[in-house]
């Protein structure tokens, strides 16, 4: 993290802790039915002691412990001269079941999920670079960088996994935002199908805060998301105005096809002055240097291009999906009326069959 411009305050909590006498089991030991437990405790005892007895004296509760004499707690050669009991009483020399080595211990051990845990920690200057720029740099890596630790494994925590879970629960959000923008056009419409076509557009918004954000130079962070969460119940305004002047001509007795021209003749102004003036009040947002608005401009870029797009394509979009929606319904009728007719043909030559059966049967009598 130290090598990219604009992080600081690099820190992790990572603690050595002082100098101990680290002890190491060896495999003859082991042999013998003994454990890393049973040494380590033995030798507790025979330097920190075992307590044996309390003894009440007045109001203070004396310990009676068992241990080494001073002199012989504070020599580390007191090791050598140590003998260790197996679980069947025989007493073999410290070292011939273990090794020693001075190291240095743990001052705090973290854990996560029963793992152990070193927290990584940096600030980023937002004016130089971005998060976002940073972990994914990382990412690319680490794989390189832990090849040499199979044990170590590494994830993302602190902002990133605030985002990751924040944006989990904005995309349930959104889901539950287009049902209900979905029944809200469909109950005035009165149509399960033409809300699909006002809906349209939503994915064309999304291109266009895409490519604003390519045309301004940003990347598409959190924010970004958040812009075009609200894009989707923005730039359904203009299709959901032209489908309804084109419901109403049609309503007036106009063909399909001139109702639909005409409708898109006369929404083309106030659809293009809308998206027009709701760009360039974004634009000063857009262009804003000030560190707190840095976090909003990818939701102006968002909103801005967004509805530009957006509408652009609501004037091409809308008129021929609500043809070929028109065009699907004529053909759904057709096929229903064609099967209709046939059963209903069917049953008229069954029961010709059925009649002729029986002046058969009554000649023949």
């Amino acid at each position: 993290l130290a090598t990219y411009v604009g992080v600081t305050d690099i820190a992790d909590s990572f603690r050595a802790g002082k100098q101990e006498v680290q002890l190491a089991l060896r495999d003859e030991a082991r042999m013998l039915g003994l454990s890393q437990r049973d040494l380590a405790n033995q030798v507790r005892q025979s330097f920190y002691g075992e307590e044996v007895q309390r003894i009440q004296r007045g109001r203070d509760d004396v310990r009676v412990m068992v241990r080494y004499t001073a002199d012989e707690r504070h020599s580390l050669g007191s090791l050598d001269n140590m003998r260790v009991r197996t679980s069947e009483g025989i007493e073999v020399p410290f070292a011939a079941v273990a090794d020693v080595h001075l190291g240095r211990g743990y001052a705090t051990i973290e854990r996560t999920d029963m793992q152990r845990v070193v927290t990584v920690t940096s600030e980023v200057d937002r004016d130089i670079t971005t998060p976002e720029t940073i972990l994914a740099d990382v990412k690319e890596k680490m794989p390189t960088i832990l090849a040499a630790f199979p044990n170590v494994t590494y994830r993302l925590a602190g902002e990133e996994q605030e985002r990751r879970e924040t944006t989990a629960g904005l995309r349930q959000g959104a889901i539950l935002a287009l049902l209900i923008i979905y029944t809200l056009l469909a109950i005035p419409l009165k149509s399960y199908t033409q809300p699909f076509v006002i809906m349209s557009v939503i994915p064309f918004g999304m291109v266009g805060a895409i490519l604003g954000h390519f045309i301004m130079g940003w990347d598409v962070v959190f924010f970004s998301i958040l812009g075009i969460v609200a894009l989707s119940g923005v730039v359904v305004n203009s299709s959901l105005v032209l489908v309804h002047t084109i419901n109403r001509r049609r309503n007036e007795g106009m063909e399909l096809v001139e109702a639909v021209r005409s409708a898109a003749i006369q929404r083309f102004r106030p659809i293009a002055l809308t998206s027009v003036t709701t760009f360039i009040g974004l634009l000063p947002l857009m262009f804003e240097a000030s560190p707190p608005a840095m976090p909003l401009i990818p939701m102006a870029i968002s909103l801005g291009y967004g509805v530009m797009y957006a509408s652009i394509m609501t004037l091409f979009l809308v008129p021929c999906g609500y043809l070929i929606l028109d065009d699907w319904g004529h053909w759904f009728e057709g096929r229903r009326k064609s099967m209709a007719s046939g059963l209903s043909k069917d049953s008229h030559d069954a029961t010709i069959v059925s009649i002729t059966e029986d002046l058969d049967r009554a000649s023949g009598e």
